[in-house]
């Protein structure tokens, strides 16, 4: 690889894919679009957005975040099949730089059980799906799906063959989180150094967080095994225990600069902004303690570290707030505050309207909430926002009002006016809690038989004051989704979570296939 290939690491972010593969963390395509741009300010070299050939709603998703994104390369994920591969480059054709990203298993437990297929049969099918792809595009990345628990034989040769196809990535997935950082980067390294023509690709690390070791193997990957490329994800979102975390890799590598000498595109202050914009829209709250975008992540209890951290930052603190995007800051505007000022701090916050009519009612929410209490904070903002467009129009599930009563030795009762497929109907239930009556009283209308998996409340700022957060999972039918709802009034948002999963409970676009599970 020539010699900048080897100082800069391209960041390839998965949310909208991989990420989105967390049971209930399915997005719309207006949510897409809006991380997308979010990614795009981020800096991130290749966004992949998603995996066209899963559903008609995933294809147009991906054809929209295409046409919006201006600088990054826009990928797609396709199985190594011709019908796959099709739908892939045709979701991506509006994109100024497009990928398409092949994946085919390679493991023999992999080959055997889920392919039904032989490592020969596998082997032509990974050739002629990089011969196809050439047709449509010449960025082209190729994964060995579990490919950390791969014969490196059955490797070496796979992989030989399509970069003399025509691959110009070469990602090596730890598809299971199996991988121990020391052994993953070796493994990168011998099959660079065993495939002859290894340097006509850029090697990339993709890696799961079973073990709590993604992104360890991934710099692993990175240090001792020279990949160039790192597969990430915003608040390391993704199935079972998630993927290597986008802004743990960034932060690693630019406070450990002296160790790793690598280079990022990456704009650091926009971390904490993409990873709340992410949290809100999937309703995947993150942890305090997490690093870099927690809550507790630049807090200091301990008196001897508050006397160090006021005595010098850098006694406890290895990179600053700021860097990462952290505002001390946070009181921005209230209920006098207008609609122009309103505008600046969406364009503060990195948040991009596609009309004047979507800013007019992100307004208009502004100023209800406000009338409501009487701090308006960024976390508000963006919880505003995240519920702004036209989109509600189609919502077959819609809140109108709720009235709700408890009291100590009485049995709650809650009843709530929703809008059922455009008929207005109320409907009156008990239950053990006022947010229970409330479940209960939209049952009663919707019928779902949906089963809840899910129920937590989240204080979007602090103090009472706080709009609640809640967070609804239902699953029905062997689909899993989320719905996530605020409001200053906890039980109106939990009625507001369940319905916005129900929702998408009712939505077939929302019904995806999910990649690693393809046969």
């Amino acid at each position: 690889m020539n010699q900048v290939s080897e100082e800069k690491i391209i960041i390839f972010d998965t949310t909208l894919r991989d990420g989105e593969q967390s049971p209930g963390a399915s997005m719309t395509k207006e949510e897409k679009v809006r991380i997308a741009r979010q990614l795009e300010r981020l800096k991130v070299d290749v966004i992949e957005a998603g995996f066209a050939a899963s559903s008609p709603g995933d294809f147009e998703a991906i054809k929209a975040v295409a046409a919006a994104v201006k600088d990054a390369t826009v990928c797609s994920l396709a199985r190594a099949n011709d019908k796959d591969i099709a739908k892939a480059a045709e979701a991506i054709k509006g994109a100024n730089s497009k990928r398409i990203h092949i994946f085919l298993a390679t493991s023999a437990l992999h080959m055997e059980m889920k392919l039904r297929m032989t490592p020969d049969q596998v082997f032509e099918q990974a050739v002629q799906s990089i011969r196809y792809a050439r047709n449509f595009t010449d960025d082209i990345e190729f994964s060995p799906e579990d490919g950390y628990r791969s014969d490196p034989q059955f490797l070496y040769r796979i992989l030989e063959a399509v970069i003399k196809e025509g691959a110009t990535t070469i990602n090596v997935p730890d598809t299971v989180g199996y991988a121990i950082p020391e052994l993953y980067g070796e493994f990168i390294l011998d099959l660079r150094n065993k495939i002859p023509n290894s340097d006509k690709a850029v090697w990339s690390v993709h890696c799961h967080n079973d073990l709590g070791l993604a992104v360890a193997n991934s710099l692993a990957g990175v240090r001792i095994g020279g990949a160039r490329q790192i597969e990430c994800t915003i608040n390391g979102l993704g199935e079972r225990a998630g993927n290597t975390s986008l802004e743990e890799i960034v932060m690693a590598i630019k406070t450990r600069k002296d160790y790793f000498n690598l280079s990022l595109g990456i704009d650091a202050t926009q971390i904490v902004s993409s990873s709340k914009m992410v949290s809100q829209i999937t309703g995947f709250l993150v942890q305090p303690n997490k690093a870099v975008v927690g809550a507790n992540a630049f807090a200091h209890a301990s008196g001897i570290h508050q006397d160090g951290v006021l005595k010098a930052r850098n006694t406890y603190e290895i990179m600053r707030a700021e860097d990462v995007g952290w505002s001390a800051n946070k009181i921005v505007l209230g209920k006098l505050s207008g609609r122009n000022a309103f505008k600046q701090r969406l364009q503060e916050l990195g948040v991009t309207l596609d009309s004047e009519a979507e800013v007019n009612e992100a307004f208009g929410r502004f100023k209800a909430l406000a009338d409501q209490k009487s701090e308006i904070f960024d976390e508000d903002i963006l919880s505003i926002v995240s519920n702004a467009g036209v989109k509600d129009q189609a919502d077959h599930y819609r809140f109108i009002s709720l009235a709700q009563h408890s009291e100590t030795g009485e049995k709650p009762q809650s009843k709530i006016v929703l809008q059922v497929g455009g008929q207005e109907n109320e409907t009156s239930a008990n239950g053990n809690g006022p947010v229970d009556a409330t479940l209960n009283a939209i049952e009663m209308q919707a019928n779902s038989g949906a089963e809840l998996l899910l129920y937590s409340v989240n204080a979007i700022t602090t103090g009472t004051q706080s709009q609640g957060e809640v967070t609804v999972r239902l699953a029905k039918g062997g689909r899993v989704v989320n719905g996530v709802g605020t409001d200053p009034d906890i039980i109106a948002a939990s009625a507001k979570a369940y319905l916005a999963a129900l929702n998408r409970l009712h939505d077939p676009s929302q019904e995806k296939l999910n990649a690693q599970m393809a046969q």
